[in-house]
């Protein structure tokens, strides 16, 4: 990797801010002095340190986003917060959510920038599981419980793949985990309207086996753990 180019991806400086910081004898790779932008080093081995303070290099980035409603789950929006505006702070890292939730859910969204564990995790033959809290207008029941075990014939002849519904209280407004192995358009909205019911909030609090850190505020984040990152790789 060319020495400009590693340390814009470790957050150091831009490309171009780099040729005054090289300049300067800042830079170090393996403790000699580099001036030249285009230097190639390896950036798994070498040691790269800037002002003696060895930077850490990381190719991909993983983090926890407690998503708030009214932000979209994209890369960019010419009218509304994206996701990715939530974490300006890695944008270099050029990162897009495993995923979606609509605008007004919340919750757990997963961004990175590994592109090959979004395609394993979102790939339909996996059956990632997503567990959702969710507020229902109307009551629930054994019937809707035998429904998402059985799948649900959605309004365009789609039938779901078999899903979990457990109840946690049944009234005018029911409260109810749902847990779901797909990501179709509007999904668990549109299994419940089949059931002539209406998703009133919805949260996302689990994905795989990463469960949402419930003191992130909405619009908090953290950086996964290894111990995340690496029950999600284990498909």
């Amino acid at each position: 990797m060319r020495l400009d180019k590693f340390l814009k991806e470790c957050n150091v400086c831009s490309r171009s801010e780099s040729k005054q910081i090289l300049k300067k004898g800042l830079i170090k790779v393996n403790d000699k002095i580099i001036k030249d932008s285009s230097y190639k080093l390896d950036e798994n081995k070498d040691v790269v340190t800037y002002n003696d303070k060895v930077i850490e290099y990381q190719e991909f980035v993983y983090i926890m986003l407690n998503k708030p409603s009214g932000v979209v789950s994209a890369t960019t929006d010419s009218k509304d917060t994206t996701v990715i505006d939530l974490v300006s702070e890695y944008a270099y890292k050029e990162l897009f959510p495993f995923g979606r939730l609509d605008k007004d859910s919340v919750g757990l969204l997963i961004l990175s920038n590994d592109g090959k564990l979004a395609h394993e995790l979102l790939s339909p033959k996996k059956h990632v599981s997503k567990v959702y809290y969710l507020k229902i207008k109307g009551r629930l029941d054994e019937s809707d419980v035998k429904a998402f075990k059985e799948g649900i014939t959605l309004e365009d002849g789609y039938v779901t793949k078999e899903g979990e519904l457990e109840i946690i209280k049944s009234d005018e407004i029911s409260e109810c985990y749902a847990t779901i192995s797909e990501g179709k358009f509007h999904q668990l909205k549109r299994m419940f309207i089949a059931l002539n019911k209406e998703v009133v909030f919805l949260k996302r609090i689990k994905f795989k086996d990463i469960v949402l850190d419930e003191s992130l505020n909405e619009g908090e984040y953290r950086l996964l753990t290894n111990e995340e990152i690496e029950s999600l790789k284990a498909i």
